[in-house]
This record gives C-alpha cells, sequence and structure tokens, in this order.
C-alpha cells in the first residue's frame, strides 16, 4: 500500500474489494502544521487509519475465500469525504487516499498495525471520524471529539457537547504530533525491498 501513489479522496472510481486504507491531509490547517510539513514531499503520516469489512464480515459470516465482492474501501473512503466536506473547516481537496485490498481474516490486523506505527491524530487523539450517524437510542451520548473540533455533520450536532472542549482538543492534539515527530517511523524502512 505504502508504494502506491496516493489518490484523490474518494477515488475517482468504484472499485471492489475489503481491506485497509489511509487518509493523508496537506492543506492550511496550523493545527496540523508538522503533519503536513511531513507530507510536504510524500504523502508519508496518514491522519487517519481505517478498515473495510465485507458485509457479515463482523459477524463472522464469511470466511476469506467466501466473502461476497462488494465494494467495502471504496464505500468507506466515499462516507470518509463526505463527513470532511460537511465540515466548516476542512477541504476535501487537501486530502490524499491509498488502499490495500486484504484477506479478510487479516483486515483488522493490518489496520491495527498501521496505526501502531504511524500513530494518526484522528484515530489516537480525535476519536469518531469514522463513526456512522447514531441510531435513536444511541443519541443521548457525547459528540465525538472529531466533531467537536471540526463540526459539521448533522447527526453530531443532535447529540450532546463533549467534556473536553476545543480549546482541550487542541492541547491534546498539538502535544501529540510533537511527541510524534520528534521521533517518527522511518516509513521508508517498511517498504518492501
Amino acid at each position: 500500500m505504502l508504494r502506491h501513489d496516493a489518490e484523490k479522496l474518494p477515488p475517482a472510481e468504484v472499485f471492489p474489494g475489503a481491506g485497509i486504507y489511509a487518509i493523508y491531509y496537506r492543506g492550511k490547517l496550523p493545527l496540523y502544521g508538522p503533519l503536513v510539513a511531513a507530507n510536504a514531499k510524500r504523502w508519508r503520516f496518514p491522519i487517519y487509519v481505517g478498515k473495510a469489512t465485507p458485509p457479515g464480515g463482523r459477524k463472522g459470516k464469511h470466511f476469506a475465500d467466501e466473502a461476497p465482492l462488494t465494494s467495502s474501501v471504496y464505500k468507506r473512503l466515499q462516507e470518509h469525504a463526505e463527513s470532511i466536506s460537511q465540515t466548516k473547516d476542512l477541504n476535501l481537496d487537501d486530502f490524499r487516499c491509498r488502499h490495500l485490498f486484504v484477506d479478510e481474516i487479516w483486515i483488522s490486523l493490518a489496520e491495527s498495525l498501521l496505526i501502531d506505527i504511524t500513530q494518526p491524530v484522528w484515530n489516537c487523539v480525535l476519536d469518531g471520524f469514522g463513526n456512522h450517524p447514531v441510531g435513536k437510542q444511541r443519541s443521548e451520548g457525547q459528540r465525538p471529539t472529531w466533531d467537536t473540533l471540526h463540526p459539521g455533520r448533522e447527526w453530531a450536532r443532535d447529540l450532546s457537547a463533549n467534556r473536553l472542549t476545543p480549546s482541550d482538543l487542541i492541547s491534546r492534539v498539538t502535544e501529540h504530533l510533537r511527541e510524534f515527530f520528534a521521533h517518527p517511523p522511518d516509513m521508508d524502512a517498511l517498504l518492501p525491498r
């Protein structure tokens, strides 16, 4: 996945497959300045890593060789593009993505490994970017931290305010990026020779 060029979010054409993906940012928000600087020449460090399993996969209904051919990864990337487009402070043109098709049995492991190595800020500090709209039964919960810092998704507006303020979250993001980029992993070492 890391050897392939990053492409527009969402990708221009629908494609089938389940697996993992990474979303990259190179925009103007000062908050993400260290990430933008690290990605200036190449899309190296994702802002978010996710997975897309085939329908029924979370419930163990398919084995890898029996999994239906779906567009799970494409659909998730499309959903993420819609979430970004709904915000007031993010521009979809500042994002790129990569994806890798993975046998269903390895999807969660691959996602966890990539998150562990790259520590994406939207996975590690700002929860909720990958959330789907909550149902009526769960609408009494708190607004995800991602929506607190990047408001705009309609379904999140109806949730109660998060106990963490935007100011709290900015401090946490700043500290996370400072610590991570003090000793970033050698992404080139992860590429097969």
